[in-house]
């Protein structure tokens, strides 16, 4: 891995991959954070694929320009927060709370962003934690240990183990959508797979899960663009 910067205005930094397996040079932006990754064979010569980079800067600029722009959390940003967008205010108050559409704060600016995202971990946990409880009851499984993680590809995850992984920035998301990810994962204990009959069990245990799941298709990139400050 490395780093190059392609020149323009703005500037676009763009991070380098060789792979063994790659037969052509390619580039990607990440839906969810802007990413721009220029992968290539690894015996092509870097400046050779840094010119096709060069050729694609219309292209690359011009999926950069649909994105939403990265929002650095402190006060007086807005976040979302269980779906909706609330202000993040400093306020006399000793902890974070969300009050009246305002996600109220100590009033110490240096402190705020991680203050808010301590907030939405909690708050992710708390309700992950109900809602695997009441899947897995509803699927006749136990579950193991739940992490919360800042994943980049996937909101949840299920080991062989019966272990669930999720994303603490489902806090950010419409209720709906972090109940339907702990749905997802709690049926992968009874289905280790995306089959026909895995998706029966979804279906059975969260029965209006296709709203939620096609909102985090089309609108979870959104979640990421929040930046705390780590």
């Amino acid at each position: 891995m490395g780093q190059a910067v392609l020149p323009g205005n703005p500037p676009v930094e763009i991070t380098l991959r060789r792979s063994a397996r790659a037969r052509r040079v390619s580039l990607r932006v990440s839906a969810l954070d802007g990413r721009v990754t220029l992968s290539m064979p690894h015996y092509m010569d870097e400046a050779e694929a840094l010119n096709f980079a060069r050729e694609k800067s219309g292209w690359i600029r011009g999926h950069l320009a649909k994105q939403h722009a990265p929002v650095d959390v402190g006060l007086g940003a807005t976040v979302m927060v269980r779906g909706q967008e609330v202000a993040v205010t400093g306020a006399q108050v000793r902890r974070v709370s969300l009050q009246d559409g305002a996600l109220l704060v100590p009033d110490n600016a240096g402190m705020a962003a991680a203050r808010v995202k301590a907030w939405l971990r909690l708050d992710a946990k708390t309700r992950l934690a109900e809602a695997v409880d009441r899947y897995a009851a509803l699927a006749g499984r136990k579950v193991g240990r739940v992490t919360l993680r800042d994943t980049r590809s996937r909101w949840g995850s299920c080991t062989a183990t019966g272990n669930l992984n999720f994303s603490w920035r489902l806090a950010m998301a419409p209720p709906e959508a972090l109940d339907y990810v702990a749905a997802h994962e709690v049926a992968h204990l009874v289905e280790m797979n995306h089959s026909p009959a895995y998706w029966r069990v979804v279906a059975r245990i969260c029965p209006d899960y296709e709203a939620p799941r096609r909102w985090l298709k089309t609108q979870g990139h959104r979640l990421h663009r929040y930046r705390f400050g780590d």
